[in-house]
């Protein structure tokens, strides 16, 4: 490709704002994935890992999706559907957007339960997580989970986040985690060195763009 190509594509990533895994598209929110994002937020696997443990109204799912909509409008960063691309299935949401009353970003992922178990959230969360640094270019990124959200706070490790202090957010106590970019880009070198090392893929997605 040359380089006044590659140029484009990179110009066009950007305002596409569009990410493909290797089994993954992360794309904006559309209203009609309401259904389906009710679906998720309804299964009690879901909700005893929210916030507030309650199954969200229909016109509560749709304000979700309006919410995450403005949020892209106003900042270079939000939250992404997830959709499987093996059966075209929105089975989830993750991205990034403001810890409840501070200045900092927090990324966030929710899969429905059927989709739980196999790298997924990993998967999905590596993406956004170089988007964050790469694209957005962000200075730092922190999540935080349930203590006894035991898978999240596995995702949060596996990217390469570390634990900080146990916090309250959302009226709930939480586990805290973050990474900076100095870390990030540590690790994302260390991560190309195995690769390149072992000549194989990197555990890391790459960032493409669509259409």
């Amino acid at each position: 490709m040359r380089e006044s190509e590659a140029l484009r594509l990179q110009l066009r990533q950007f305002v596409a704002r569009e990410i493909e895994t290797p089994r993954l598209q992360l794309r904006q929110f559309k209203p009609d994935d309401a259904k389906e994002l009710h679906r998720i937020y309804s299964h009690p696997d879901s909700l005893k890992y929210m916030s507030n443990e309650k199954p969200l109204l229909w016109e509560q799912t749709r304000a979700v999706i309006d919410s995450f909509t403005e949020h892209w409008k106003n900042h270079n960063f939000g939250v992404w559907a997830i959709v499987y691309k093996n059966n075209q299935t929105l089975i989830g949401h993750c991205g990034l957007k403001f810890l409840a009353n501070t200045t900092e970003i927090q990324i966030g992922y929710l899969l429905f339960k059927s989709y739980w178990s196999i790298g997924l959230g990993t998967e999905a969360a590596s993406a956004v997580l170089k988007y964050g640094f790469e694209i957005a270019q962000l200075e730092k990124i922190v999540a935080i989970a349930k203590p006894e959200n035991i898978a999240s706070r596995r995702v949060m490790e596996k990217i390469g986040m570390k634990y900080e202090k146990e916090a309250h957010y959302y009226d709930n106590d939480v586990v805290y985690y973050s990474i900076g970019r100095e870390a990030y880009q540590l690790e994302s070198m260390r991560l190309r060195f195995a690769t390149q090392k072992a000549n194989i893929s990197s555990s890391i997605p790459l960032f493409l763009c669509l259409g």
